[in-house]
């Protein structure tokens, strides 16, 4: 359900909890923090055997805006006495609530609202205003439109442009500014709609730590809210940020739910795709095991929730190399999705399960399984490019590089043709980069790769990708020797990653260790140990001190130092190495001898520049004789 949706849903709920009108002038002047709360403003109601004469009033247009509100109003009893024109006014404005409130189109709702705004004063508009807002977030797609509501609603409650001051803390603000978020998001404002959701986080945590508001009506909207952070922050390629306001709609759903129900299973199912994108799958499986375990217990081995569930659980087993495990769940949710006849996710299940098989060493099963599969697809389409990709992987695996070749070719003819999907097609000429790389194609490869880069760099929510592919060009370009020209694109990798998964990623740490490796290479050790530093700190983080990859990052700093003559910090980093090789045993033997090797080079090189440095401080047998030479000169010229 979309969220507007819930609250739409949310707000008629809390609505209908009441019976006193929400449009009174006592509301809309002195609003509380909850809908519930707020209903309960004392408004004087008069009883209905109460019978009024129109009020006495020379302007004809008047007249005419308030003769469709008479027949609203209980008819005038002959002999009993007449209400006042203040008292006909409230109870023509309950009358019109009622059918505001009862409306069940938008055409009724907007009818009853002109109704409104002809006889009530702004100031008691914005509920009205906030309900057709949510109901247009929900139905329409004339975005303006809702935002224009959306934005008058919020003036109304929120009395001024500062939500902050602690007088407009109230759950109708935090509605207005969610809606707000939600518009300016659709519309591609995500600095605006970051900037209006954050203040609706503020005021929705400030009412939950006070306590004014019932945790009931407060968590649906932060739910919602927290849901709009991720989109938005996902959107601009924020994506560690963007997990952290997923994690948090997940936890409010856990105080919201029972333990264990369903709705749970989706959510943890979300939290672990978020992680699967930021390539976090450690923590991805243990939110897809709670998904599977969930979805399992309520709908049984059968449900197309819980084939789901073992497609994402595959993926992740195979970003953890667990590729045996990932095959299982992936026939474990083709055999679901056959019964249910999914075709279209059966169909990129079988293509993930034929790269497992490759992943496998099982290379002739991987092509026979892609070639059922090709048969099932149209000769220009996406899906047969994927499938050609894939075939070509496992060709290139057999070192039939022709083959191989020959599917490549294929696949770019078609997707030299596709325009709907860019997304698709950029990581479709991504995947192909590598299958050149491995045959050694490096210029194909970087040519490809760029091709991808600049369908990337317009999709703001992929500028991870953008980062990513920018990496692997910088890269192969280090690897070519044109390091003046990988600089500027590991240096945009670096900055890309940092700003989408945090600084503290492992993939910024592989970054940092090749840009320091260019460093090094245009003789700027200074740089490059200065990068090097900034990549062990990211391993030693990330994937701990005793990681390959870490120590790589340790010998790399080592080396930066050894360049600049800093032999006392190179041994020290050196001897790091040796020890963690050492503590991993027979596994490694040869780094370990290696490592050593290098130990006792720059024990030599430092011995040798100690003594070098002592003879430059020694003075010289030339400069001693100097002035004995010079006086023995002037004693023989006097002579």
């Amino acid at each position: 359900m979309r969220t507007s949706s819930k609250l739409f849903f949310h707000l008629q709920r809390t609505w209908a909890k009441t019976l006193v009108p929400l449009f009174s002038r006592e509301f809309t002047s002195d609003l509380s923090c909850s809908l519930k709360a707020t209903a309960t403003a004392h408004v004087h109601r008069f009883p209905k055997n109460e019978s009024f004469t129109p009020p006495v009033t020379n302007s004809t247009q008047f007249r005419c805006r308030t003769r469709c509100l008479h027949a609203l109003a209980d008819p005038v009893v002959h002999g009993e006495p007449q209400l006042s024109s203040r008292q006909r006014k409230i109870k023509e404005r309950y009358a019109l609530e009622d059918a505001f409130e009862s409306a069940e189109t938008y055409d009724e709702m907007v009818s009853a609202f002109k109704e409104m705004e002809l006889s009530m004063e702004e100031k008691d508009l914005g509920m009205a205003c906030l309900k057709i807002g949510l109901r247009l977030d929900r139905e329409s797609e004339d975005h303006e439109k809702t935002l224009s509501f959306a934005q008058r609603a919020f003036r109304i409650l929120g009395g001024c442009d500062d939500p902050d001051r602690s007088s407009k803390f109230s759950l109708p603000v935090a509605m207005a500014l969610q809606l707000l978020g939600s518009c300016c998001f659709k519309l591609k404002k995500f600095n605006d709609s970051l900037g209006y959701l954050n203040k609706a986080n503020r005021v929705l945590n400030k009412l939950e730590m006070d306590g004014s508001c019932a945790s009931d009506d407060v968590l649906p909207i932060l739910h919602a809210v927290q849901l709009e952070l991720f989109n938005v922050k996902t959107a601009i390629g924020r994506r560690e940020d963007a997990l952290f306001h997923l994690k948090n709609a997940l936890e409010i759903k856990k105080r919201s739910l029972e333990e264990g129900s369903r709705e749970l299973g989706k959510a943890n199912r979300d939290v672990a795709e978020a992680y699967v994108a930021v390539l976090n799958f450690n923590e991805a499986l243990l939110h897809c095991l709670k998904a599977l375990e969930i979805h399992t217990t309520h709908l049984g081995n059968n449900s197309l929730e819980v084939a789901y569930d073992r497609r994402l659980l595959a993926v992740i087993y195979s970003g953890l190399e667990e590729h045996a495990k990932a095959l299982e769940q992936n026939q474990l949710s083709q055999k679901v999705m056959k019964k249910w006849g999914c075709s279209p996710d059966l169909l990129h299940a079988e293509i993930d399960a034929a790269n497992m098989q490759i992943a496998l060493g099982r290379y002739e099963e991987a092509i026979n399984t892609l070639k059922g599969v090709l048969q099932e697809t149209n000769t220009e389409s996406e899906d047969r490019a994927l499938i050609l990709t894939s075939m070509a992987k496992a060709f290139c695996n057999q070192d039939k590089f022709a083959d191989a070749k020959a599917c490549l070719k294929m696949a770019c003819e078609i997707l030299g043709k596709q325009r709907s999907n860019p997304l698709c097609v950029a990581e479709a000429y991504s995947e192909i980069a590598m299958q050149y790389e491995v045959m050694n194609e490096f210029e194909t490869a970087i040519s490809l790769l760029k091709r991808s880069m600049s369908m990337l760099e317009k999709l703001p929510q992929e500028q991870h990708s953008v980062g990513s592919v920018s990496a692997r060009v910088g890269w192969l370009l280090l690897l070519t020797g044109k390091v003046d020209q990988a600089i500027p694109y590991l240096e945009d990798a670096a900055e890309r990653l940092k700003e989408s998964f945090g600084s503290n990623h492992y993939g910024v740490g592989y970054v940092y260790n090749n840009l320091g490796a260019a460093y090094l290479e245009l003789g700027r050790p200074q740089s490059a140990a200065q990068v090097f530093a900034y990549a062990k700190e990211i391993m030693d983080v990330s994937l701990g001190p005793h990681h390959v990859d870490s120590i790589e990052a340790c010998q790399n700093l080592s080396k930066a130092y050894a360049s600049m003559g800093s032999y006392p910090l190179a041994l020290s980093f050196q001897e790091k190495v040796v020890e963690a090789y050492e503590g991993h045993g027979a596994s490694a033997e040869d780094e370990l001898k290696d490592a050593m090797k290098v130990l006792e080079q720059l024990k030599e090189k430092a011995s040798a520049a100690v003594a070098e440095t002592l003879m430059q401080s020694l003075p010289h047998d030339e400069e001693n004789e100097a002035p004995e030479k010079s006086q023995g000169d002037s004693l023989k010229t006097l002579n």
